[in-house]
């Protein structure tokens, strides 16, 4: 099973065309899917748009009453998929944006990758393309900035959130996070993809990449990307402890099991 994942507020106007749109490549590929959509308290009429859609495809819509950010949303797919699998190994989850700047078309090669052994399929946007110039500016320094996050070095957009996730990998920092104080994302705005990353990363035996064209030509609303505060945000996950923590006990456990399996 694929579960894909919508963090949507208001997306009136693109959330109908991209469901058919993700329908389409999905049935055409193979193999059984279900959407997830968190609608952020959306104020455009966006709760109305959704509803036909859960009639026609396998689609759960959650509502927040109340606006409580993209890393609240990211977060409930999270939960919501790891509760309705019952195959972690097996299944994955799929996360994009809302508003066709992910291309829909490079989902089939992601879920080739994941169905050949990937933990971890990560969607690079086109290195041709040229990109809103607040854009440009973000994914610049969001690459050196990610130099300071241990378990993302070598990841040129950590802000990026078009993912496919093998669902064990999510169970852990799940687990970590109920242990705690019961949050698995604590960093706002993009940078809570980041913050995923660095918590998923550590665990993936196998990462693969998949470029795709970025689209802004189909929104309806300007682009809420900003480029100072997100890279403020990110500066943030580099210094957090806890995920700096996390990412040495990784270690720590990864080079344990290898001195164990050589002893053996």
């Amino acid at each position: 099973m694929i579960y894909i994942g919508l963090p949507v507020h208001d997306e009136r106007h693109t959330i109908g065309p991209l469901l058919w749109r993700i329908r389409k490549v999905l049935v055409e590929q193979g193999g059984d899917f279900h959407l997830v959509v968190v609608d952020d308290a959306s104020g455009d009429g966006t709760d109305q748009a959704l509803e036909p859609y859960r009639r026609i495809l396998p689609l759960t819509l959650i509502h927040h009453d109340t606006r409580r950010g993209y890393a609240a949303s990211l977060e409930r797919i999270v939960r919501e998929a790891l509760e309705r699998s019952a195959y972690h190994r097996r299944d994955a989850l799929l996360t994009l944006q809302a508003d066709f700047t992910d291309a829909p078309e490079a989902i089939p090669e992601m879920i080739r990758h994941f169905r050949s052994g990937a933990d971890l399929v990560l969607g690079v946007p086109r290195p041709d393309q040229r990109p809103p110039a607040s854009v440009r500016l973000g994914r610049a320094g969001a690459s050196l900035l990610s130099r300071s996050i241990p378990a993302t070095r070598g990841v040129e957009d950590p802000l990026g959130g078009f993912r496919l996730y093998r669902l064990f990998m999510l169970e852990r920092p799940l687990r970590e996070a109920s242990d705690a104080d019961g949050r698995l994302l604590h960093h706002q705005g993009w940078a809570a993809n980041a913050e995923m990353l660095a918590r998923v990363l550590p665990r993936a035996r196998r990462v693969e990449e998949v470029e795709f064209p970025l689209t802004y030509t189909r929104r309806y609303r300007e682009s809420r990307f900003r480029a100072l505060p997100e890279l403020w945000g990110l500066l943030r996950v580099g210094m957090d402890r806890g995920l700096r923590r996390a990412a040495r006990g990784e270690e720590e456990r990864e080079a344990a099991l290898e001195a164990g399996s050589g002893s053996g």
